[in-house]
C-alpha cells in the first residue's frame, strides 16, 4: 500500500501543473493537466456511448494518457515548429529551443514525435516502477495503446483528445483572444475521421465560429 500511496501522491502533481500550450499563449490561470484529463474522460464517456467500443477501456486510456507529464515536458506544436528540419536534435538541444508560432512541417512533426516518445516512455516507466506488477503492465500497455493507436478505443480517445483541446482553445479565444483558432479548427478538420468526432466538431464550429473562414 505504501507504493500505491506514493504513486497517488505523484499523480496529484498534475493538479498543479499548468499546460504548456496555454502558458505560451499567456493565458491567465490556465488549465492544468489534471483538469484536461478530467475533461477528456468525460467527453470520451459521453461520446463513446454512441460508439461500439469497450467504454471502460476507453475511459481508462483517457485517464492515463498524460500521466507521463508528471516527469515529461508537455511539448507542443509550437516547440515542433521551432525545430530545424535538417540535422540531429537531441533532448538537451530541444530544451534550449524557443517555441515558434505557426504550423510545423511534417518533418518537424516527425522529429518531435521521436523525441516525445523517448521522454514520455522514460517518464511513464519511472512513475509506474513501484506499482504492483499487474498494475504496471495494465497502465503501461494502455498508454502504449494510446500512443500507437493499436485499438479502436485508443484511436477514438486520440481523436477526442484533439476535440477537447480545440474546445478549450476556443473557450480561451472567446475570453482572451490570443488563440489562432482558425488554424486549430483547420488542423482538427484534417485529422479527424471518426463520424462521431466529426459530428461534434461541426457543433463546436457552429457554436463558437459563426462565419468560419
Amino acid at each position: 500500500m505504501k507504493n500505491i500511496l506514493n504513486f497517488i501522491l505523484e499523480v496529484s502533481k498534475l493538479k498543479g501543473k499548468a499546460r504548456r500550450g496555454w502558458l505560451l499563449h499567456k493565458i491567465k490561470n490556465p488549465e492544468t493537466t489534471a483538469e484536461h484529463i478530467f475533461h477528456l474522460a468525460i467527453l470520451v464517456w459521453v461520446l463513446g456511448e454512441k460508439k461500439k467500443i469497450n467504454l471502460e477501456r476507453a475511459i481508462k486510456i483517457a485517464l492515463i494518457h498524460d500521466l507521463c507529464e508528471v516527469y515529461a515536458p508537455d511539448l507542443t506544436s509550437y516547440d515542433a515548429a521551432a525545430l530545424p528540419e535538417k540535422g540531429r536534435i537531441t533532448i538537451n538541444n530541444l530544451l534550449d529551443i524557443t517555441p515558434k508560432k505557426g504550423r510545423p512541417t511534417n518533418i518537424q512533426r516527425r522529429k518531435m514525435e521521436k523525441i516525445k516518445a523517448k521522454l514520455e516512455t522514460r517518464a511513464m516507466k519511472k512513475i509506474l516502477k513501484n506499482l504492483p506488477v499487474g498494475l504496471q503492465k495494465e497502465f503501461f500497455n494502455l498508454w502504449l495503446d494510446y500512443e500507437n493507436g493499436l485499438t479502436k478505443e485508443a484511436r477514438f480517445v486520440k481523436q477526442a483528445d484533439r476535440l477537447i483541446n480545440l474546445l478549450q482553445g476556443l473557450m480561451y479565444w472567446k475570453k482572451f483572444g490570443k488563440i489562432e483558432h482558425y488554424l486549430w479548427i483547420r488542423r482538427a478538420e484534417e485529422v479527424l475521421d471518426d463520424p462521431v468526432t466529426i459530428e461534434f466538431l461541426k457543433v463546436l464550429e457552429k457554436k463558437f465560429v459563426k462565419n468560419k473562414k
